[in-house]
């Protein structure tokens, strides 16, 4: 059974601080759900970042409906546990670039030319910030 705050605790963060996948979710209207694995970071303010293109369907539905989710869960071979974060999302014009230079050092080994030239294209582009602002935190276990 999972607990439920709106505030990660510092059993939380020592999951989502790992370089696991998100998996994104936004509302879409009458469309089902359909998530969307990303990399993310946890703020020190308590807020879920990711980086995307600023013209991405995600983009275009917050823009419409504020409301999105993502779940993170242990990697198989460790015991089940996992956190879901619910709120509204904001899509911010500043710290992307910054931000995706964080994550690609967080999930890929940069040493690795391959690696380091897929950022140099990846952060060449326009792109957005959105900020989740937990409402709702849901865990496993508790």
């Amino acid at each position: 059974m999972s607990t439920a705050t709106s505030r990660l605790t510092a059993e939380d963060l020592e999951l989502l601080v790992r370089p696991l996948h998100g998996f994104l979710t936004v509302a879409g209207g009458t469309q089902p759900p359909q998530p969307r694995p990303v990399w993310f970071e946890a703020t020190e303010e308590g807020t879920i970042q990711l980086f995307t293109e600023p013209d991405s369907l995600k983009v275009r539905r917050l823009r419409r409906d504020p409301r999105a989710s993502i779940v993170v869960a242990a990697p198989v071979g460790e015991r089940e546990r996992w956190v879901s974060v619910a709120g509204r999302a904001t899509v911010e014009a500043e710290g992307a670039r910054d931000l995706g230079a964080r994550l690609a050092a967080r999930y890929w080994d940069l040493d690795d030319p391959t690696r380091a030239d897929d950022l140099a294209v990846m952060l060449s582009g326009d792109l957005v910030r959105i900020v989740i602002h937990p409402e709702t935190v849901h865990r496993y276990p508790h």
